[in-house]
């Protein structure tokens, strides 16, 4: 072999391991994109996360602040951002007509309500719970539980209109037994699931329900 022979060849090999290394150089550029592409959502992901939880936390605070009153007479309760009021203290057993004591109750919380709606893009669903009992055995004004947990949430709904919450910012929704909230094997977890919420939710969140 004589030297140009051992140059060009020298010359091939080199031209190979310059592609070679190009071509790593390029992967490597590739990969640590994509680390990077990964990194940039997961921190993107975790801002959103966060920013949720604030306004989540901002949210409670409002309403907390808004119910303080009724809050304090110990009748209403606030957990989760839903406010609670148990079902003996707004119906009698298996009825849907309110007693004076519950329409007080719903008095107290109307225009604190009302004005937390205020200039929110919420909307306040009213949400009926009964036990697991059927409600036939003791109130045939009532096909079953979904019915009269529906009324419920109805006539709470009228009644916190009635009192000043505008009618475009809340809706009723029923539920029946579900979503018990103590067992139904005594009176005392009966009583518990015998109860209405509410609840401030978006609006988009009602139009999906409609849907």
């Amino acid at each position: 072999m004589d030297d140009s022979d051992a140059g060009l060849e020298h010359s091939t090999v080199w031209a190979v391991f310059g592609d070679l290394m190009s071509g790593l150089l390029g992967a490597f550029v590739l990969i640590l994109v994509g680390v990077l592409g990964v990194q940039l959502e997961l921190v993107s992901s975790l801002e959103a996360e966060v920013q949720k939880r604030q306004a989540e936390e901002q949210r409670r605070q409002a309403l907390e602040k808004a119910l303080a009153v009724p809050l304090a007479s110990g009748r209403v309760t606030l957990a989760d951002g839903r406010i609670g009021i148990s079902g003996s203290v707004l119906f009698a057993l298996n009825s849907d007509q309110l007693q004076p004591e519950g329409r007080q109750v719903l008095k107290s919380l109307a225009a604190p309500l009302a004005a937390y709606l205020a200039g929110r893009d919420e909307m306040l669903m009213v949400s009926g719970f009964t036990d697991d009992r059927p409600v036939r055995d003791s109130n045939r004004q009532f096909a079953d539980n979904w019915e009269l947990s529906a009324q419920r949430a109805l006539t709470v709904t009228r009644a916190l209109i009635d009192e000043g919450v505008p009618s475009s910012s809340v809706f009723a929704a029923a539920f029946g037994p579900e979503q018990p909230v103590a067992a139904n094997t005594d009176e005392a977890g009966r009583a518990r699931n015998r109860r209405v919420e509410m609840a401030p939710v978006p609006r988009s969140a009602k139009a999906d329900a409609a849907r």
